[in-house]
């Protein structure tokens, strides 16, 4: 449910159609949700269109607030004036990101061992890249995975026990293993650590079916900006500062509304957790 939310963001998500989807009455579908997530269907999608707006807007103007409006699913540009200004007490056109940024990242503390450093997305000022990342643009397949959805993935090792878990399940079926992907569609700079969801994520071919916690999902296919690397946590995190915060505002390219991508080279955490061979893949607008 929540992946077919993000996946549809721009479309009338209503109440009556989820829960059909659920296949749960409206009113079980939406006590059941909350209960799970916290917020009610709406307030969630509401939050969602919001982050996701606020992401369009903090990587510049290449589009008008109209246009990011109608993109995050609000009916007009009014409308997303009114709940931005609701939620973040300002205008969208007099949203100060540089104070929003220093905010988010005050409040992000390290939350675990596996993550020793906060996820901040810092804005570059310089085209400095010590570390000699290099961005290739690649068109991806469309992708099957199973996955298991980690809520709250930064406090303790919830998503190492989670990869374990489908790492057990892959072997017990037997199935042939593809590409393994970790994956989040919230930005920790917009959204807040606890409400993140982590995905860990594993392609397979079609026919396979969701079974207990492992879900299913189908991405489209993707042209994405693909970044490799081979060290520790701290270069994956300077990797996505560098990405977003420096690469990303000066290519022309705009973030598609699909989650990053770590793709691993092998099985995830097959080097232990201190040494991470994996692919970052960025989604961008064609």
């Amino acid at each position: 449910m929540i992946d077919h939310i993000f996946s549809r963001l721009s479309e009338p998500l209503r109440l009556t159609e989820l829960a059909q989807i659920a296949e749960l009455s409206p009113f079980h579908f939406q006590r059941v949700f909350q209960a799970i997530i916290g917020e009610t269907p709406s307030e969630f999608v509401k939050r969602i269109r919001l982050e996701h707006a606020l992401r369009q807007m903090s990587y510049g103007r290449q589009k008008s607030l109209t246009e990011i409006a109608l993109n995050s699913g609000f009916g007009s540009s009014s409308d997303f004036s009114r709940s931005f200004k609701q939620r973040y007490g300002v205008a969208p056109s007099k949203f100060d990101f540089s104070a929003w940024r220093a905010d988010q990242g005050d409040r992000q503390e390290p939350c675990s061992n596996h993550w020793e450093n906060s996820f901040r997305l810092k804005r570059n000022t310089t085209t400095v890249n010590p570390d000699k990342f290099r961005v290739k643009i690649r068109d991806l397949p469309a992708r099957r995975v199973a996955y298991i959805r980690v809520s709250n993935p930064y406090q303790g090792d919830r998503v190492v026990k989670a990869a374990i878990r489908l790492m057990n399940w892959v072997d017990r079926h037997g199935y042939a293993e593809g590409q393994w992907l970790g994956y989040q569609y919230e930005v920790p700079e917009i959204t807040p650590l606890e409400s993140c969801f982590y995905c860990v994520a594993v392609e397979i071919r079609a026919g396979i079916r969701p079974e207990g916690e492992i879900g299913i999902f189908q991405f489209p296919p993707l042209k994405v900006a693909e970044v490799s690397m081979s060290g520790d946590i701290n270069l994956e995190l300077r990797l996505l500062q560098w990405l977003y915060g420096n690469w990303l505002p000066r290519s022309n390219h705009l973030p598609a509304s699909h989650p990053c991508f770590e793709a691993w080279k092998g099985r995830p955490f097959s080097n232990g957790y201190e040494h991470f061979e994996l692919t970052i893949q960025l989604p961008i607008e064609s």
